[in-house]
């Protein structure tokens, strides 16, 4: 199972994997404290280095995520224009094919519309598989008429077509782009050294047991906020197809 994919899991097992790092890094500070002045200042040197590393590990990750979130978001515009577009170039071909391409263009954009919002796998291949088919179907539609009577005219509605497809392959492409597996590897191992230096670090882990939960608090708010962004099939951060479901309305209201 891929855990970053599940945003809440990969808050939970951060929180408490962090907790216990710092607990390690308590009971290493119980074992080897030492008085030593100049190995207290380097240690603080060392604790402030790795911390700051963290954090800037971390606003690069969510700035990537967030790159790749503003893709899909775009690419969802570039669809609906496309399919807006095709729509009217349609109107280019001789009336009965340009009824049975609007026909199809308006079921092809209630699939689209279904990709993004459904969050089952299963109804997610059926979507693809139909989309697959539509896709056939609309390139048939517009290729016949144009080839049987080729004028510059009718080619600019095959020429929409193809960008029709190619923008839902394109979104296609934007929602495999996630970030590396390498990247979380990073971020987890940088934000473990972390807890641990700080658990190390506590003068009285005792009494300072609970501002001890607010590093990993905070790290695993951050981590959960990266995954909800880079998963696009997120419950709460997630592209909403507001392009697709405007232009679904418009074109039906015609």
């Amino acid at each position: 199972m891929n855990v970053i994919r599940y945003p809440v899991l990969v808050f939970v097992l951060c929180f408490l994997g962090l907790v216990l790092a710092e607990r390690i890094g308590v009971l290493f500070s119980e074992r080897l404290r030492t008085a030593d002045a100049e190995v207290r200042e380097d240690f603080g040197v060392v604790r402030a280095a790795t911390l700051t590393l963290n954090g800037l590990i971390i606003g690069f990750a969510f700035s990537m995520a967030l790159g790749r979130y503003d893709q899909r978001k775009i690419y969802e515009e570039t669809e609906a224009n496309a399919i807006g577009t095709e729509y009217l170039r349609a109107g280019l071909l001789p009336p009965v094919d340009a009824a049975k391409v609007r026909e199809l263009l308006l079921k092809y954009l209630d699939q689209r519309i279904l990709f993004y919002r459904t969050r089952d796998e299963q109804q997610l291949s059926q979507i693809n598989a139909q989309t697959a088919k539509l896709q056939a179907e609309l390139w048939s539609a517009v290729q016949v008429p144009t080839v049987a009577q080729p004028t510059p005219v009718s080619s600019l509605a095959l020429a929409g077509m193809n960008d029709v497809l190619n923008s839902q392959g394109y979104t296609q492409a934007a929602w495999r782009n996630r970030l590396p597996f390498a990247a979380w590897g990073l971020m987890a191992t940088v934000a473990i050294c972390s807890n641990v230096l700080v658990g190390f670090g506590a003068r009285s882990p005792k009494a300072e047991s609970w501002l001890l939960l607010v590093l990993p608090l905070v790290i695993s708010i951050a981590f959960f906020l990266i995954a909800e962004i880079d998963t696009p099939r997120a419950r709460l951060i997630r592209v909403k197809p507001q392009n697709l479901l405007s232009l679904s309305q418009s074109l039906r209201l015609q």
